[in-house]
Formats: C-alpha cells, sequence, structure tokens
C-alpha cells in the first residue's frame, strides 16, 4: 500500500511493537539497539508488506543462547499471529529440532534428503544427513565421540559428475561416481537423493 510521511511514520511503528520494540525508537539508528533488538528490526522491516512467507536466513547466528530462543519464540508467535509460513535457513540442528515441522537437507546446492524432522532426526536415509547428526551433541549422551565428515564440499565450479557427496561418503560406489542420485520417494512425505537409501546400513 502506498504511504504519506505520517502513515509510514505509524506503520514502523506499528511494526515495532508487533516484534515487541517501543513504537519510539524506531526513529532510531542501528547503533543504539542491541544484536537482538537488530534482529528484531530486520523481522519489523520484512513483515511490512504483509508476506504471506517469511524466509529467516541465519537469524539466530551471532546471538547469545538467551537472545536466541527469545528470537525463535518470536519466529513462532509471529507465524500463529499472521498465519505466516517460515522459511527457516540454518546450519544449527538444534534449532531445527526446537522449530521445524518439515526439513530439507542439502548438499553442494542439490536437495539431498526432506521429511517431518521427527522422520530426519530418528530415520535419516542419506549418509550426509546421518553424519550431520552424529556430528550434534546429544544431551542423552554426553560421553558418545562425535563423528566428522572427511574432506571438504566440492567447489561448485568443478562438481563431480555424480552424486555431489561420494568423495566424502563412507558408502560410495562406482555407480555414486558415475551417476547423480535423483529424489525419490522412500515413504509418504520422505524423500531422499541417495543410490543407497534403501538398504540396511544406512539406518543411524
Amino acid at each position: 500500500p502506498s504511504y504519506d510521511r505520517r502513515k509510514a511514520r505509524l506503520r514502523a511503528g506499528e511494526l515495532m511493537e508487533i516484534v515487541g520494540i517501543a513504537p519510539e525508537r524506531a526513529r532510531q539508528y542501528p547503533h543504539q539497539f542491541s544484536g537482538g533488538m537488530r534482529q528484531r528490526a530486520m523481522i519489523a522491516m520484512a513483515l511490512a508488506c504483509n508476506p504471506d512467507v517469511l524466509i529467516a536466513d541465519e537469524p539466530t547466528t551471532a546471538l547469545d543462547v538467551m537472545i536466541q530462543a527469545q528470537i525463535l519464540t518470536l519466529l513462532e508467535d509471529l507465524q500463529a499471529q499472521l498465519g505466516l509460513s517460515v522459511i527457516l535457513v540454518t546450519h544449527d540442528l538444534g534449532v531445527v529440532a526446537e522449530v521445524c515441522d518439515d526439513v530439507l537437507i542439502m548438499y553442494g546446492g542439490k536437495v539431498a534428503e526432506y521429511g517431518d524432522v521427527d522422520t530426519i532426526f530418528n530415520a535419516p536415509r542419506h549418509p550426509y544427513t546421518q553424519r550431520l547428526l552424529q556430528a550434534f551433541p546429544d544431551v542423552d549422551a554426553p560421553s558418545r565421540v562425535l563423528a566428522s565428515i572427511p574432506g571438504h564440499p566440492p567447489p561448485l565450479n568443478a562438481l563431480p559428475p555424480g552424486c555431489r557427496f561420494e568423495p566424502r561418503c563412507h558408502l560410495a560406489s562406482d555407480l555414486c561416481r558415475q551417476v547423480a542420485p535423483v529424489e525419490r520417494a522412500l515413504a509418504p512425505g520422505h524423500i531422499v537423493a541417495c543410490h543407497h537409501a534403501e538398504t540396511s546400513e544406512l539406518s543411524r
């Protein structure tokens, strides 16, 4: 919608209030805000055009644990209040487990696995997904040795001809080296791009 200066200021104040900032602070500068408040202000700007989908790219990076929790709670509240769909882009599996309904795992610019959060965390079938989870600390098993993924992600200008994860995968075969896997459904709502997704060796 079109706003004159007065309406724009009122709208800015409304948006700040929605994200938990006093409306009068809308005229302040970024250096006068804390890190968490700056993140809230960015969310307010993203809401300015009444979106149906909010894309939050690493919204908790560089924030302390308490502020992270506040931002995630804010996103959940906004989703419920405004009827938003939220796409959360993050490398933090703890955040994913806490707030997401569905999870899409990507590697080298390609989909590796997709499913609801319970399936991804409890029955992952792609080797990359499994290694990510095995590298994540488990509060129920504090003595468990964390796994690592050898090697490095491939440069996007020199991708392997087959599966992009093949150079780092413990299950890689000649088929993986030669043919890129296609996405296929193992069960309703559970999609995996791996030649070996149906083998028992992939149990976590």
